[in-house]
């Protein structure tokens, strides 16, 4: 994954954060909840929060930083309890990070309840507005806030009839770990747009974004939560059941272009098979003339592979990622950005001096990245330099919980494949096309394309521009 230099806006879409929960009175809950965390990095490097449940109150701690900046080991050893929840996050630009960080946790009629949300509500600004109008208070504009209100307003009710009426009001993009003293609830929106699974370890359930979260822990993968489903655990075991009626399922494809862990499988999908498949099916549609073929590491390595077996070429990692540079790095000025591209990722010239060079990577979103790339290689002596792109082109924004430029700043949504080749300054740029992405997923259907297609399967304000989310 890169994703440009720190301080500007990065290159690629990023994921909004990552959420896990456990039940289990026999287990070391919070230290558990930190390895999962650790697996799910990946999906928000802002901010990390933990919280965990004894069956009499609730102990929390989150703050900025990278899980190991945010969590010291006897942190980890305080949070004592037999339920935990845990949440990674990406903070959209300009957004307030301090207030973003999750879990949230409040008291409310029932006792206390925490929540943890990845997502986005598309009629967030609209139930706030409701909200307020009824005395409602808000320190942050962040949708758990929201949820979390809708809950506690039905406070009087058993919490099974509780989320259901907030889950009712509620449209976008969601998955939540919700932890009351005594349950551990899982809910995934209607459409499954954001994946959430459900797991076994010994005695424990947990429930994480990404099934790699299980393979830490040794935990079982048992299913998917389905969309538009509650998965409620407690002493009595597990129990789920159904809130909506069923739509046309829409999980972001994104997951498996580039947000999701290459050992993750989700809603059936393994994802590593699924972006060699692209670069396979993007070697049949495009195949160039090349020496070497590349990736754009890491999130290219995958589809880089398939292409090199579907032309028959040889594969090879001719640029190196510096993976020592963390979120601390001083931002070069201006006049020094081309050494900060090269003091995070940098051509190997023996590799590609003289060579004719495919490079592939899984998208273009602003094109900056790329062009430095392309430039890099001819000056370490590729002959031709030909960008081959796993996903067909970015056009549109994401209002659904995904941190995108808005369209005047996504290229592919400005110029046309032919001019975005002059602009990065390759030979020859090629895209999968969007039949070939279903094709290398093995389905026709049930994915979220609306960046590149600017059809949003969930609803979105008509007429309104939503501004970006603090999710």
């Amino acid at each position: 994954m890169f994703n440009g230099i720190l301080g500007c806006k990065p290159d690629k879409m990023e994921e909004a954060c990552g959420v896990f929960g456990i039940y289990g009175s026999d287990e070391d809950v919070a230290r558990l909840t930190y390895y999962a965390l650790y697996a799910l990095q990946h999906r928000g490097q802002e901010c990390a929060g933990i919280a965990v449940s004894d069956g009499k109150g609730m102990k929390l701690h989150k703050g900025q930083g990278l899980v190991s900046e945010v969590f010291t080991d006897n942190m980890v050893a305080s949070l004592t309890g037999k339920i935990a929840i845990g949440h990674v996050l990406y903070s959209t630009m300009g957004t307030n990070v301090a207030l973003s960080a999750e879990p949230l946790i409040c008291s409310y009629l029932n006792g206390s309840l925490a929540l943890a949300h990845n997502g986005s509500l598309t009629n967030a600004k609209k139930l706030k507005e409701k909200l307020a109008a009824q005395g409602a208070v808000f320190q942050a504009s962040i949708d758990a806030e929201l949820i979390v209100n809708l809950i506690a307003r039905n406070g009087q009710e058993s919490m099974e009839k509780a989320l259901q009426k907030a889950m009712q009001e509620i449209k976008g993009s969601y998955a939540l770990v919700i932890m009351t003293e005594e349950q551990l609830i899982g809910v995934r929106d209607p459409f499954g747009n954001r994946p959430l699974c459900l797991g076994k370890l010994d005695n424990s359930y947990v429930l994480a974004s990404e099934s790699c979260a299980f393979d830490v822990l040794g935990a079982e993968f048992i299913r998917d939560v389905a969309p538009g489903e509650i998965v409620i655990i407690d002493q009595e075991g597990l129990h789920s059941f159904n809130f909506s009626n069923p739509v046309e399922r829409a999980l972001c494809v994104f997951e498996f272009v580039y947000f999701a862990r290459p050992d993750s499988t989700i809603d059936g999908i393994n994802v590593m098979e699924a972006r060699r498949a692209m670069g396979r099916q993007l070697a049949k549609e495009k195949p160039v003339d090349v020496d070497i073929v590349i990736p754009v590491p890491d999130s290219g390595i995958a589809g880089a592979l398939g292409y090199a077996e579907g032309i028959n070429c040889v594969f090879d990692m001719g640029l190196m990622k510096n993976r020592y540079i963390g979120r601390t790095f001083i931002r070069p000025a201006q006049s020094e950005r081309d050494l900060g591209v090269r003091l995070k990722i940098n051509p190997v010239t023996k590799l590609v001096k003289g060579k004719r060079v495919g490079i592939v990577d899984d998208s273009i979103v602003r094109g900056t990245t790329s062009k430095k790339i392309v430039q890099m290689l001819r000056n370490s002596g590729a002959q031709e330099v030909h960008m081959l792109i796993t996903s067909p082109p970015v056009i549109a924004p994401c209002y659904y919980g995904i941190d995108t430029s808005e369209r005047s700043q996504l290229i592919a949504g400005q110029k046309s494949p032919e001019e975005i080749r002059k602009h990065i300054g390759a030979d020859t740029l090629s895209y999968l096309s969007m039949e070939g992405m279903y094709r290398a997923l093995g389905q026709d259907s049930g994915f979220c394309i609306a960046c590149l297609s600017a059809k949003y399967p969930i609803e979105i304000p008509t007429g309104e521009k939503l501004g970006k989310k603090e999710v």
